[in-house]
C-alpha cells in the first residue's frame, strides 16, 4: 500500500507541476497575443487613416491697389486742371486733394 499510495502522490505532484507550468505558458501567450493584436489594429488604423487635408490659399493679388491709385492719379490731375483755370481756390483745391489721397 506504500507503493501505490507513493505511486499517487507522485502523479498528483507530477499532473500539479505540468498544470502550473501549463497556465504560465498560456498567461504569458496571452499576453503576447493580446500585445501582438493590439499592435495590428493600430497599424491597420493608421494604414487605413486619411490623409491631412491641405489647404491651399492664394497670396492676395496687389492689382486693385494700382488701378485705385492710377484712379486717384486721374482726379488729381483733372483737380489740378481747374486750379490751373482758376476754378478752384487754393483752399479748396487742398481740401479736395487731402479727400482724394485719404480715401
Amino acid at each position: 500500500m506504500p507503493g501505490l499510495l507513493r505511486g499517487i502522490a507522485r502523479t498528483a505532484v507530477v499532473a500539479g507541476t505540468a498544470s502550473a507550468v501549463s497556465g504560465r505558458v498560456r498567461h504569458r501567450q496571452d499576453g503576447r497575443w493580446a500585445r501582438q493584436e493590439a499592435q495590428d489594429q493600430m497599424m491597420s488604423q493608421q494604414a487605413y487613416a486619411p490623409p491631412p487635408q491641405q489647404v491651399y490659399v492664394a497670396p492676395p493679388q496687389p492689382a486693385a491697389p494700382q488701378a485705385d491709385m492710377s484712379a486717384k492719379i486721374e482726379q488729381l490731375k483733372q483737380l489740378g486742371d481747374l486750379k490751373a483755370q482758376g476754378v478752384l481756390s487754393e483752399a479748396e483745391f487742398e481740401a479736395q486733394k487731402a479727400r482724394i489721397l485719404n480715401s
